[in-house]
């Protein structure tokens, strides 16, 4: 982004959107110099130092204000602040001048993807971050140590840092950070800077007063359905309500666009939209229009059909083999006693609380778009796709998103559409569409749908000898992540059952894949929600079988994998699974590693009237290596046992007619405040390995909590939701 376009922007966020400051990134706006890690040495630093925007990271101003740049999407999880931890255990600088601010995708395009991944999911955020940001922040502490030492005549060694002061403790003298930067940034930057030793840690693994918190709840936040700019237009929109389908016919258009504040019909190959000069507006002309759709063959399918595609996969003749060890087969049928069950799993919605929103603003010479999402990079390149506009003259801001959990994540047709509405406008006329709730809900890319049929075979002195599962599902890979399918496997859908941690001699995972006109797409851990249901409650079937407590029969399997046993061990210990519990209390638990790191789960519940279920305590134990922010961490799990146990007892999406029957949150609920139960969250953190927090507590969960209705009931629930069972939560 050039200087004249920069001051643009921070003019228009000034002026439009009364949120956080906006902290200029040139040195020539700030009265500062930029440090990171820059595109070519000393040419790069001799650029900086005449105030061009040319490293990344780390903003230091003359006031000693420190801004951090933030590649990833802050989704409520803590990024905005965890990153910047990790760039400041290095800088050493004073953490209450710390800021953070998104990284221009404009210029990160411009600069040959500088910012390197811009993609927050599946718990990459610091994991696949933190080495980077660290080296950053220790290049720029050395730079800085080495202006002093050279300033003072003296060796570089003997300079000492502290909250952004460098001190020389022979002679007395100090400089503060901001005194330093303009020489400073006249240095190379160190290629391989020194990090510290964990041990050495005083910043990470501490929870500072989180960036994002304050105007959340003060209500300041601006998100991207609170956008407004001058001249602002809404749109609402209807879509092809059979995935695939495509529009026939749009009538009773002139009485639409004859109420009051409407400014236009918008049609497009597979939906319609309406442009008004407030949303409501919009969405009341929009239910005028008569529009008939063409279902392209899908109008039949329901619920049930797609249940029975799926069990042409599980009598297939011809599975892909995800995992093979041993002869399942042959040992099976040598076995004294054979166990099988099967486990379905239903379409789910990430239901995020802000609706599918983006505002778009087109003019002759760029594209403006205002969106919250959880990749930059998807996100500009949808709207240059759309627009029809080159990259670099594409313009995202990137707001903080209301609810995430994959649905922002590749698919952005929200941003095209906005792109398409704004270009029958006049230009430089700024639209926000936003989705109703029952497009949202209806229009959703959604968990996948899968059954698992498993076998075991246990021999007369009841060892697990073989083990044979085979899924068949709809591939969350084959619509937008091609590359994890594998000779025929999508490497996520079979994630839980092909890197199982159980030391079985035996085991052989099938996969077959079969795809439906209903589209899927990443949902909060994916295969983690439904794969460690089937897995973990069909170890705990084979307990029950043999008469075996389920942590004891667990812990030699898990022996070869210290990480899963440490969790299970943890979470256990922490329950008192050695005690016994009051009178009516049962408990169940689960394990499940996922996302790079270990959670265990139990989960203690007593149930009234054989129907009524009121959870007790959900705890869940985690080792992601190690731990940025406590407190954020907690929250992490906190949230994914409401996620986990919403899902379990009241979420799923049905279809009839090749439609999606749920509308809204009244018939999709989701957990309320009165149903959810203590959170326990336990971190042991053992270290060596970075694995990701927001995914993985879920996986867990879900399992533990019908293991222990299975002991509290004896009934066993081999699908979700439990509602369709018959139970409620208390």
């Amino acid at each position: 982004m050039t200087d004249k376009n920069r001051n643009n922007a921070a003019a228009t966020a000034k002026a439009e959107l009364p949120r956080r400051d906006f902290l200029v990134k040139s040195a020539a706006l700030g009265g500062g110099l930029m440090l990171g890690m820059p595109l070519s040495g000393a040419a790069g630093a001799a650029e900086a130092a005449t105030g061009a925007d040319l490293t990344q990271w780390i903003a230091i101003h003359s006031d000693d204000t420190v801004v951090i740049r933030i590649a990833r999407s802050e989704l409520g999880q803590g990024s905005f602040t965890g990153l910047a931890q990790l760039v400041c255990e290095e800088l050493e600088c004073d953490w209450s001048k710390v800021r953070s601010e998104y990284a221009d995708t404009n210029d990160h395009i411009r600069r040959n993807r500088i910012f390197g991944n811009m993609t927050t999911g599946g718990s990459r955020a610091i994991r696949d971050s933190q080495e980077y940001l660290r080296t950053a922040g220790a290049a720029a502490r050395e730079m800085l140590v080495s202006a002093a030492a050279t300033q003072w005549k003296v060796p570089a060694s003997e300079l000492t840092v502290e909250r952004g002061v460098v001190t020389h403790a022979g002679t007395g003298r100090k400089a503060r950070y901001g005194e330093l930067v303009a020489a400073a940034a006249k240095l190379e930057v160190p290629k391989t800077p020194k990090l510290k030793n964990p041990a050495d840690w005083k910043l990470i693994g501490t929870s500072p007063a989180r960036f994002d918190i304050p105007e959340k709840t003060t209500g300041k936040q601006i998100f991207a359905a609170d956008v407004r700019l001058p001249g602002l237009l809404h749109a609402s929109i209807a879509q092809v309500p059979v995935f695939g389908g495509k529009l026939k016919s749009v009538g009773n258009v002139d009485a639409a666009k004859a109420m009051r504040g409407v400014k236009g019909v918008v049609e497009a190959e597979d939906w319609v939209a309406v442009v008004a000069d407030n949303w409501w507006r919009a969405n009341q002309a929009l239910k005028v229009l008569t529009i008939e759709w063409d279902p392209a063959g899908n109008g039949d399918v329901s619920s049930e059909s797609i249940k029975a595609f799926l069990r042409t996969g599980i009598d297939a003749k011809d599975p892909a083999i995800a995992r093979k060890d041993g002869d399942a087969a042959q040992a099976l049928a040598k076995a004294a006693k054979v166990i099988e069950a099967e486990y379905y799993a239903p379409f789910l919605n990430h239901a995020t609380m802000e609706p599918q929103t983006a505002t778009a603003r087109l003019t002759d010479d760029k594209v403006e778009v205002w969106v919250g999402t959880q990749n930059g990079e998807t996100s500009i390149a949808a709207a240059s796709e759309a627009s029809g506009v080159p990259l670099d003259k594409v313009y995202l801001y990137k707001m903080h998103a209301g609810g995430g959990f994959g649905r922002r994540g590749p698919f952005n047709e929200y941003v095209k559409q906005a792109i398409r509405i704004a270009q029958t406008l006049p230009a430089g006329t700024p639209v926000r569409l936003q989705w109703s709730r029952e497009e949202d809900m209806q229009q959703g890319r959604y968990r996948p749908v899968s059954i698992v049929r498993l076998r075991a075979g246990l021999d007369d002195q009841g060892n697990w000898t073989a083990w044979e599962v085979r899924q068949s599902e709809q591939s969350v890979a084959a619509g937008v992540l091609t590359q994890f399918i594998k000779d025929g496997v999508d490497q996520i859908g079979v994630r839980v059952f092909s890197d199982s941690p159980y030391d079985v001699p035996n085991y052989t995972n099938e996969y077959v894949m079969r795809n439906t006109h209903v589209p899927p797409g990443p949902w909060r851990a994916v295969a983690h929600t439904n794969n460690p249901i089937a897995r973990e409650c069909f170890i705990d079937e084979i307990c029950h079988a043999i008469g075996k407590d389920p942590v004891a029969f667990r812990r030699p399997l898990l022996a070869k994998k210290p990480k899963d046993l440490g969790v299970l061990d943890a979470v256990t210990k922490a329950a008192g699974w050695d005690k016994p519990l009051p009178k009516g209390v049962f408990r169940g638990v689960a394990v499940s590693d996922s996302y790079g790191s270990f959670s265990a789960a139990v989960v203690e519940l007593s149930v009234r009237d054989g129907t009524v279920i009121d959870v007790k305590r959900v705890l869940v134990a985690l080792d992601p290596g190690y731990v940025v922010h406590p407190d954020a961490v907690r929250a992490q799990i906190e949230g994914g046992a409401v996620w986990a146990l919403s899902a379990a007892m009241h979420e799923e999406i049905t279809i009839e007619k090749g439609r999606v029957v749920q509308t809204n949150f009244a018939d999709y609920p989701i957990l309320t405040l009165a149903q959810t139960p203590e959170v326990v969250p336990i971190l042991v953190p053992s270290g060596g390995f970075w694995g990701g927090v927001g995914e993985p507590p879920f996986a867990a969960i879900p399992a533990a909590l019908n293991n222990a209705l299975f002991a509290a009931t004896g009934k066993r629930v081999r699908s979700t939701p439990l509602k369709l069972h018959g139970f409620s939560y208390a």
